[in-house]
């Protein structure tokens, strides 16, 4: 059985804080998840002074670029962060937004690479990735099927490797916006493997995503909600992701063990128990001809006639005199 693969996004939480990756390196290793991803951004390859603030959120950068460039780290910073995710169990995956993020990756010696759906159109650095020969995971957030044809078109042009998950770019995202019916759909369109990346900062998103048929499950962390960034109130706390992390496994472990209801031998000895045999619900004379208001049912089943059998036993009379609660059996009774 091969259950979601779990990726738990640091994204921006670390706010240009080395120790705070680590820190969540640590941390996330404990919940269960299978990798921790980053986001490379290298803001003179990437970005420019014209960059808008997707969310006025910040009170110490003058400009997008300038909050790209505060949160950037050093190839060799970088190659440190991939060692602390290797000797933590987890595997790195970081996301580029340019052609020099991915020569960076390169080196550094990741497994896959993550495409956010900004970059669904960016066929210069897709082209750029393809030349890799690694497997692509493809966030469809921004995207219409029209553009994501195009993108797969020209994965598979390429032959990479690749999947594709459900995602909604709004932070925090909706219950109405979730668009779980989005999952089967991509299947059936593609039919690559599919998953889902949330936005919702709820944990029940996944679960449900898990039930439809994910396979690949993502969302963005935070140590605490109240925190500085763009995404703080869009992620998902370590004890969420832990609880999350039992479920979505507990639920795909009973996805993969059907139960046949027909066959409920299992249940033998407990239904003596639950299942209850028919009595008298009051003293009764010999002769008395037993009527829907003398009956109740009484555990266990076995000590008188079934009780999903009274109809049978309406008209007939008794056969000698009953105390109150006595159960009721076939030689109880003539007709």
């Amino acid at each position: 059985m091969q259950f979601p693969y779990i990726i738990a996004e640091v994204g921006q939480a670390h706010d240009g804080s080395l120790g705070q990756v680590y820190a969540y390196i640590d941390a996330l290793a404990a919940t269960g998840i299978d990798a921790v991803k980053f986001q490379m951004h290298i803001a003179e390859a990437e970005s420019s002074e014209f960059e808008p603030f997707r969310v006025k959120f910040s009170h110490q950068d003058a400009t997008r670029f300038d909050y790209w460039k505060r949160m950037e780290f050093t190839l060799e910073q970088w190659k440190g962060i991939k060692k602390h995710c290797d000797a933590a169990g987890l595997e790195f995956l970081c996301s580029p937004f340019s052609n020099l993020a991915v020569d960076w990756l390169e080196q550094i010696g990741v497994e896959k690479y993550k495409i956010g759906s900004g970059e669904v159109t960016n066929f210069l650095m897709l082209e750029k990735i393809a030349r890799t020969g690694k497997p692509v995971i493809l966030s469809s957030g921004m995207s219409s099927y029209t553009e994501l044809d195009s993108a797969v078109n020209f994965l598979k042009s390429r032959n990479v490797d690749f999947s594709i998950l459900q995602c909604t770019t709004s932070y925090p995202t909706l219950p109405e916006q979730f668009g779980l019916n989005v999952i089967s759909e991509l299947k059936a369109r593609y039919g690559v493997k599919v998953g889902y990346s949330d936005h919702s900062s709820t944990i029940e998103t996944c679960i449900a995503a898990t039930a439809l048929g994910a396979e690949i499950l993502e969302f963005h962390v935070v140590f605490d909600r109240n925190q500085f960034g763009p995404d703080a109130k869009s992620s998902l706390t370590i004890p969420e992701i832990a609880l999350l992390v039992k479920s979505v496994r507990n639920i795909k472990s009973a996805l993969h063990n059907p139960v046949d209801k027909q066959d409920n031998t299992g249940f033998h000895a407990i239904k003596q128990i639950f299942e209850k045999s028919l009595a008298i619900n009051k003293p009764l004379p010999r002769g008395h001809v037993i009527s829907f208001e003398d009956l109740e049912a009484k555990k266990p089943r076995g000590y008188g006639i079934d009780a999903a059998d009274f109809q049978n036993v309406i008209g007939k009379k008794l056969a000698s005199d009953k105390t109150q609660w006595s159960f009721l059996n076939k030689e109880d009774l003539y007709e």
